[in-house]
C-alpha cells in the first residue's frame, strides 16, 4: 500500500532531524518521532484486525498522529529548534500522508454508502500461496499478498 509505504519514510525522514536534538530536548523529540511511528503502526493495525470497521478506526487515528506531528512540527518551527529547509521538506510529507490517509478512508467509507460494505476483509487462502513445509524456517514464511507489509 502506497500510503503505509509514505508513512514509514516519514517516519525515517522524521527520526533523521529529530535525533540530532540535543539532550536537554530528548523528551519533545522522541514524542515527535513517536507521533510519526504510530502513524504506519495504525495502518498495518487496522488492516490486520481483518474488520473494514476496525481498519477505518485505525486510519483515523493514523490521521490523528499525522496531526499530531504537523503540529509539533509547527511548534518546533517557531521556536526555531528546525530548520525551515527540514520544516517544509517534512510538512509536504505529512500533507502527501494525510491526502492518501483521506483518500483511503473516503473509499472505504463510500463503499458503506453504496452497500457494499462487508464488514470482514477476506484473504483468499491456498496451501500454494503459503509455501508451507513440514518444516518451518525463515524462508517459510506465510505470503499475504494484498498486505501493507511487504513481503520477505
Amino acid at each position: 500500500m502506497r500510503v503505509w509505504s509514505d508513512a514509514q519514510e516519514y517516519y525515517v525522514a522524521m527520526c533523521r532531524v529529530f535525533r540530532a536534538f540535543p539532550f536537554d530536548l530528548k523528551r519533545v523529540a522522541s514524542q515527535q518521532i513517536a507521533s510519526t511511528d504510530s502513524v504506519h503502526r495504525n495502518i498495518a493495525e487496522g488492516y490486520c484486525r481483518r474488520s473494514r470497521r476496525e481498519y477505518l478506526n485505525f486510519l483515523n487515528y493514523a490521521l490523528g498522529s499525522v496531526g499530531e506531528s504537523v503540529s509539533g512540527l509547527h511548534a518546533y518551527r517557531s521556536a526555531e529548534q528546525i530548520s525551515e529547509a527540514d520544516f517544509e521538506r517534512l510538512n509536504a510529507m505529512a500533507y502527501k500522508l494525510e491526502n492518501g490517509l483521506l483518500r483511503l478512508v473516503e473509499s472505504l467509507e463510500q463503499k458503506r454508502g453504496d452497500g457494499d460494505w462487508e464488514d470482514q476483509l477476506i484473504i483468499k487462502e491456498s496451501n500454494l500461496a503459503y509455501n508451507v513445509t513440514s518444516e518451518p524456517d525463515a524462508c517459510n514464511v506465510p505470503q499475504f499478498p494484498n498486505s501493507p507489509i511487504p513481503q520477505l
